[in-house]
């Protein structure tokens, strides 16, 4: 320990770490908001009854913590290339939604769990990959990034939307009691499938093919990244801490949602997909200011097929030992359609292999007409 601590200090002086810990506050001021992650763990040793406070104080702390998250992840992505750290930020987002669904679904809130999955899905195809075009269409006139990437992985989703379209198309058809079973047992079937095949992609695009996956980014050099070993650290200290308070989230969010007149479906497919994206938006939005609009794709469909391919069937599969009763993949036929109309736009808006911020607009109001269709009309348990 006294060796790495050595090491650490000679890579950066401990005056320097205090210069960078300032530079980055004043150039993200929303780390101001990392006082609340103290704040919201001990009210809920204190006060654990004050849920929607907790809700509330929750949110505001994951905030900080992605914003930190995501530049400890741009270190290592900085090292790595925009392709593996494309999926280390998908990897590392996707950690509060897995954690806030495993909560979810030992309480037995299935319908929870799937708003979660299918409002992830929906907010990085739709929102996160439209923003990303805006915020950096506003600031370069045209973006180019690999198409080659944004085709694969869209197909990967195109391809795991079909395995959740499945289950659901059976279910409307057959209302029989023995349907409920070979429901459950088909999605067990393709869950494995899904995960296998998602195994495999990633052999694909990172070992066998990984030429046809090279960035078509154009790099600005503004801003250095973090050292390596900072970014390290950085990365397991805040990750910890987004767990824990992942954990608070699940546990006043149902209470919480009651009381603010939200619905279940409402809370997963939009609250907890933007909270817990909020580290990958920060990093996609951020890279494509800085004209890395390859790391921003990369992030935002990488992450949606990751959850769709690999999240989503491990829930699954784990709801056999920690669930009520196994969850299948079957889904209300409203996520259905908007999981595959949201594949489909961001299909045609990834197509070209150049984005402009009028994209973004677009991709922002197809998400808004899911958002307000479902605060107004949501869908029956």
């Amino acid at each position: 320990m006294s060796n790495l601590k050595d090491r650490g200090s000679e890579a950066l002086p401990r005056p320097a770490v205090g210069k960078a810990v300032l530079a980055e506050f004043r150039r993200t001021p929303l780390l101001a908001l990392i006082v609340f992650v103290p704040v919201v763990i001990l009210l809920e040793q204190t006060v654990p009854e004050a849920h929607t406070w907790l809700f509330l104080l929750s949110v505001a702390a994951i905030i900080p913590l992605a914003a930190l998250l995501s530049r400890a992840t741009e270190a290592v992505a900085a090292k790595t290339g925009d392709t593996v750290g494309g999926l280390l930020n998908a990897t590392l987002g996707n950690l509060t939604e897995l954690v806030i669904s495993l909560a979810a679904l030992q309480a037995g809130q299935y319908l929870l769990v799937k708003a979660s999955i299918a409002g992830a899905i929906v907010t990085n195809t739709l929102f996160m990959l439209g923003g990303a075009f805006l915020v950096g269409g506003l600031k370069h006139h045209l973006q180019d990034f690999n198409r080659v990437n944004a085709r694969f992985q869209a197909s990967l989703l195109f391809l795991a939307t079909i395995a959740i379209l499945v289950p659901s198309l059976i279910s409307e058809v057959d209302r029989a009691a023995p349907a409920a079973g070979f429901s459950q047992h088909l999605s067990l079937g393709l869950s494995v499938l899904l995960i296998a095949v998602y195994g495999l992609g990633m052999l694909f695009s990172l070992k066998t093919h990984r030429e046809l996956f090279a960035s078509g980014s154009h790099v600005d050099e503004d801003e250095k990244p973090w050292p390596l070993p900072v970014g390290i650290v950085v990365l397991i200290v805040v990750t910890l801490f987004v767990a824990m308070v992942s954990e608070i989230f699940v546990g006043s969010v149902q209470v919480a949602a009651q009381r603010l007149g939200m619905t279940p479906a409402f809370v997963g497919f939009i609250v907890v997909a933007l909270v817990g994206g909020a580290a990958e938006m920060t990093t996609a939005f951020s890279a494509a200011r800085a004209n890395r609009l390859d790391l921003s794709v990369g992030i935002a469909l990488g992450s949606a097929a990751q959850i769709a391919l690999f999240i989503a069937p491990v829930l699954v599969l784990v709801s056999y030992f920690v669930g009520p009763e196994p969850m299948s993949l079957q889904f209300w036929p409203g996520a259905v359609a908007m999981m595959l109309i949201a594949t489909m736009a961001a299909t045609l808006l990834s197509n070209g292999g150049r984005a402009a911020w009028y994209a973004g607009v677009m991709a922002l109001a197809v998400y808004a007409i899911f958002g307000l269709t479902l605060f107004l009309l949501p869908p029956s348990a």
